[in-house]
């Protein structure tokens, strides 16, 4: 009988303040026309930018040499030959940029048909198999204590040289000559029932009973990669490195589940993506077209420390030496082992009440609009006034307090506010009120379902992303660092290496400036203004389309490893620029792992796991899939990460 795949793959940041994995999954078909994948996961190194440009170069570099080249009848050599491309994409790039150098990554990969699964590792990442409740390593682990192991079980023992680590790598991808590949010629035989692990070191956490334990708890794929990270993140680990796994399920073709194949999306610092491989068909609900591949992207921030000491893991040291004097390669050791209600923001949580007092104490001070049709998902009478330029805009005089009255506002017109300590706030455009369906129903994302209708009234948005000098305004005048800006021009480029929490109280500063309500918005009022209210994939239509956004992969001459100046592209319906990748934006909403029981009145939802806030846009750094309109990320709010700003709403009323 015939087997297919079920796989789904999720990772966290551990302890870190940046992600430096990089995951994908590729469906693919073998030479008999029947459906097969790739999955790869890559494990930068070099610190917090470094170690991301890497694992997703390798990664992009590693998967489209194997997508060129499969089906073959010698998938070994595909394998072994995209190692090689990913290397190479590495070294030309450090060769381009010398300030890269120390750049690297681990990867391990597999390419799986009907019965049968091809590998190739490189480094301490690894390749499990779990079948009757035992849990054997395939893949060869490449550090340090991985040798003097594999010296052991080969009855030639060696002792361990004084000072060195047993994490420390003996072969990894840096654009040098790669020590050692594992890549057996022959694949592993499959059956109904095997459940595979691919995962980066950071699952090392895990007992590989504990790992047995939640495989068998764990019925579905997803349930699987979730309960493992959890698991990690509960261990509470000091230095928890990052944590990627994907996991697949082996499955007789009779007892698949009747889905589309397909991929969603990642997620990119907390992502999950799944993906069901099987020959199967059912009627779309809509033309949302989605691609055939996921990457799980890296995120990062500027860490306070990037130092790990000699007991945790280390993957800088690479012993050449001895990795040249001994190739070994073992087939695998066996251990046993988620009515109504008016427009207007909410009152806010103690939590933001305990902010919004601490806030204020470094102070001294403290239109009928169109609607959308439903029928054609079309803005009603909007075309001709969305046009928008700074020509149209206006200015208010601000007061003392927040005014509750209605401001006069022209829909698609700019509003930009003056500043009580001089110059101007952010340009605003003025969104219309409308009626959307928020969510997608062909994204297999459980987080992005049940599609429901929303009701949004009239609000205005900043124009464009934040940029570094407005914030600067706002962290000189309260005394707070100013982010760095890596170089880019402050005046242009999108503030980054902000938390939520710095967001928040950037519109608390607004609203003190200005004496107009300023806030985030709501992840209801994010998506409409972001989809302009349609239901197509993205603002422009349902397809990937080139040079349209900054992301990797967007298909633009615009560095992957930073993002670009604001309103390099064209704007949306509304006249927003951006809203689609270079930096992601904070919205105010705590995280909610779907949709059920969210309000019908775009309103920020209460509850939910507000350690996490809502990330909405994609980034330079994430592929075509994250800069969905319906697209979500949660991170936590305390941390500040370079592909992800602001942008801010201000409420008209």
């Amino acid at each position: 009988m015939a087997l297919e795949f079920e796989l789904a793959g999720s990772q966290i940041d551990g302890a870190r303040d940046y992600q430096e994995d990089a995951f994908l999954i590729t469906n693919l078909t073998d030479a008999n026309g029947k459906p097969s994948a790739l999955v790869v996961i890559a494990d930068g190194m070099g610190g917090h930018a470094a170690g991301n440009v890497a694992s997703n170069m390798a990664v992009q570099a590693f998967n489209k040499h194997v997508s060129a080249n499969y089906p073959s009848e010698n998938p070994s050599e595909i394998l072994e030959q995209a190692v090689i491309k990913a290397n190479n994409s590495i070294k030309e790039t450090v060769a381009e940029t010398p300030a890269l150098s120390g750049m690297g990554c681990t990867m391990v990969a597999a390419i799986l048909e009907d019965g049968k699964m091809w590998w190739a590792s490189v480094g301490d990442s690894h390749c499990y198999l779990v079948r009757d409740r035992e849990l054997t390593k395939k893949n060869a682990d490449h550090s340090y204590g991985g040798f003097l192991d594999r010296m052991e079980a080969d009855g030639t023992p060696v002792e361990a040289e004084p000072g060195l680590s047993r994490n420390m790598l003996m072969s990894a991808i840096t654009g040098e000559d790669i020590n050692e590949i594992d890549v057996p010629a022959n694949p592993f035989d499959l059956q109904a029932g095997d459940r595979i692990i691919l995962c980066s070191d950071g699952l090392d956490t895990l007992s590989a009973g504990k790992i047995i334990q939640y495989s068998e708890w764990s019925e579905s794929t997803k349930e699987c990669a979730d309960a493992l990270m959890t698991a990690v993140e509960e261990a509470n680990m000091p230095r928890q490195d990052n944590t990627t796994a994907v996991v697949v399920n082996v499955k007789d073709t009779a007892e698949a589940a009747p889905v589309v194949s397909e991929t969603v999306t990642e997620d990119v610092g907390e992502s999950t993506a799944e993906m069901s491989v099987a020959e199967v068909s059912t009627e779309e609900i809509e033309p949302e077209s989605e691609p055939q591949q996921q990457v799980g992207q890296p995120v990062f921030a500027e860490p306070e420390a990037d130092s790990i000491d000699e007991e945790a893991k280390s993957k800088t040291g690479l012993m050449i030496g001895i990795a040249a004097a001994v190739i070994l390669v073992i087939g695998g050791v066996a251990f046993t082992m988620m009515g109504k209600k008016p427009v207007q923001q909410s009152e806010p949580t103690v939590a933001e009440q305990e902010m919004e007092a601490e806030f204020e104490a470094t102070d001294e001070q403290d239109i009928d609009a169109p609607v959308v049709d439903e029928e054609d998902e079309t803005p009603v009478a909007l075309a001709e006034q969305v046009a928008v330029t700074e020509e149209t805009a206006e200015t208010t005089t601000p007061v003392a307090e927040p005014a509750p009255e209605k401001v006069a506002a022209t829909v698609g017109k700019t509003i930009q506010d003056s500043l009580k300590s001089g110059g101007k706030g952010p340009l605003m455009v003025v969104i219309p009120a409308g009626k959307f369906a928020m969510g997608s129903t062909s994204s297999k994302n459980s987080d992005e379902r049940p599609r429901h209708d929303v009701t949004v009234e009239q609000f205005a948005v900043s124009q464009y992303e934040i940029t570094f000098a407005q914030y600067d305004l706002f962290a000189k005048a309260k005394g707070k660092k100013t982010p760095d800006s890596l170089y880019l021009d402050r005046e242009t480029h999108p503030v980054i290496f902000v938390s939520w929490d710095d967001a928040y109280y950037y519109t608390k500063w607004l609203t003190e400036e200005t004496g107009q309500k300023y806030r985030l918005a709501n992840e209801a009022e994010w998506e409409y203004l972001a989809s302009t209210g349609k239901k197509t994939t993205y603002w422009w239509g349902y397809d990937e389309e080139p040079n349209r956004a900054h992301c990797f992969g967007c298909g633009t001459n615009l560095d992957p490893r930073k993002p670009t100046k604001i309103g390099s592209f064209e704007a949306n319906a509304f006249g927003l620029y951006d809203t689609s990748g270079n930096v992601a934006e904070w919205v105010h909403d705590c995280w909610h792992d779907n949709y059920k029981g969210a309000p019908e009145y775009a309103d920020v939802w209460e509850g939910g796991d507000c350690s996490y806030r809502v990330v909405r846009g994609g980034a330079y750094s994430t592929p075509p899939q994250s800069i969905r309109n319906a697209k979500r990320d949660k991170f936590k709010s305390d941390k500040a990460y370079d592909h992800i700003g602001i942008r801010v709403v201000r409420e008209i009323r």
